[in-house]
């Protein structure tokens, strides 16, 4: 039950090489985590709401699967916007995670609030990914949770049709979605929540500011001014048009594209004041090479053909890891990127991953326990395997811009966020987008 990606057909692909600057302006899919988010803050709304722009991939259909079983109400409209309309929670229902962190750690707190039996699985790396903290957080709130004793899927909430809320410790550590899974549904508890965090650095601070900035959009009353804790009060919940912005962590292989190749890459329909970690990502693209700038035609990447190693911090974007890491072993000195031992845990165990796969090109990566190093060295074509892991296919496309050969052994895990992938990157590096 729900083990989906075990039956998918795998799709081998060779990543082309570019033989010219790419010189590129695209539309790129809208983000995946304001998609996520949107979606959730709008089946628990007190009135309907529209999606402007949503990514339309594997994981946001599922979570849009998930809130359906639920009982929200979805459709879209003529102009291609997704109409939420909230409705009565219930079960019994089952919820396919696939393996997405945002279904699996955002819609167990929204089925707390349901009433009925509703049961969570997915594909079986997602099996592996880390829960304990977020089911023993809803145990505390009182819900009642059952799971396997590794603390992982499948899990089963026996919802009552209320969640009373309070407050709650947890450590946060391996991902901040557990956090913002709790914050999202957090105005229909009955207390509201006070979520404090004890443990290491909770990774990847802009997908909180996120949360909370969404949560407010929607009405919330949030207070996260103290560090890491956050307070969410009780209250309804507003249905709103929501506009989603193009995706900063899919847009990253492209602008990867234009250092590696000495090209130009512009992405359009980039906001002004953007719920991204824009800047975080101008200054690595700034010091490995790049030059970034946002215009009123959208946000531009150029290149010299010239990559620089760098030592760098990812913690807050560690999304972009494997794709910096792409670029790193084109590089013209070492890099070595830490603060990422989380992503671990993520569609494979990315870290060893990135290490195995480039090591079998001919790069010298040495993992650490939080991290990369990487040594370039003349590198050579081979297969590439993506582990259903597609951060993992980008990562290959990237390099194989430089390196003739390289081989993906499924190129269809793309499909999770971005399933036009295949055919935006070679329209891309033939010069037909």
């Amino acid at each position: 039950m729900g083990n989906t990606t075990a039956t998918r057909p795998l799709r081998p692909w060779t990543a082309p090489t570019a033989s010219d600057p790419v010189v590129a302006t695209l539309r790129l899919p809208g983000s995946k985590s304001m998609t996520a988010r949107a979606l959730v803050l709008s089946a628990l709304a007190g009135g309907p709401s529209t999606i402007a722009g949503p990514l339309r991939a594997r994981d946001t259909e599922l979570m849009a699967g998930g809130l359906r079983a639920l009982g929200a109400h979805m459709s879209i409209t003529d102009d291609d916007r997704w109409l939420v309309r909230p409705h009565p929670l219930a079960g019994p229902a089952h919820v396919d995670v696939g393996l997405a962190g945002t279904i699996m750690r955002f819609v167990p707190p929204v089925a707390g609030l349901a009433e009925g039996r509703i049961t969570f699985d997915g594909d079986p790396q997602a099996r592996t990914r880390p829960l304990g903290p977020l089911i023993d957080a809803l145990r505390s709130l009182g819900v009642r949770v059952e799971s396997p004793a590794t603390g992982s899927l499948p899990l089963t909430v026996f919802g009552t049709g209320s969640v009373a809320g309070g407050e709650v410790v947890i450590d946060a550590s391996a991902s901040s979605q557990l956090v913002s899974g709790l914050l999202l549904a957090a105005p229909r508890f009955d207390r509201g929540v006070v979520v404090r965090h004890v443990g290491p650095p909770v990774p990847s601070a802009p997908h909180l500011r996120m949360t909370v900035q969404m949560l407010r959009a929607a009405g919330a009353a949030v207070d996260d001014g103290t560090p890491d804790v956050w307070v969410v009060e009780p209250g309804p919940l507003t249905g709103r048009g929501w506009e989603i912005e193009p995706d900063l962590s899919g847009a990253v292989p492209f602008f990867a594209a234009a250092l590696v190749t000495g090209g130009e890459v512009t992405l359009r329909g980039w906001p002004r004041g953007s719920a991204q970690p824009v800047e975080q990502l101008r200054t690595l693209l700034h010091r490995m090479g790049g030059e970034v700038v946002l215009t009123t035609d959208g946000l531009t990447v150029r290149g010299t053909g010239v990559v620089h190693g760098i030592e760098a911090d990812l913690s807050d974007v560690s999304e972009l890891t494997p794709a910096l890491t792409a670029l790193a072993v084109l590089a013209d000195s070492p890099s070595r990127f830490t603060g990422v031992a989380h992503i671990r845990g993520h569609e494979t165990d990315r870290i060893a991953a990135l290490a195995r796969e480039f090591t079998g090109l001919g790069a010298d990566l040495t993992e650490s326990a939080d991290g990369l190093e990487i040594r370039p060295r003349p590198l050579h074509g081979g297969q590439f395997r993506t582990y259903h892991d597609h951060r993992m296919a980008h990562a290959a496309a990237v390099t194989g811009l430089a390196v003739p050969g390289i081989e993906l052994d499924d190129v269809s895990c793309t499909s999770k966020t971005m399933p036009e992938f295949p055919g935006l990157w070679s329209a891309m590096v033939t010069g037909e987008s």
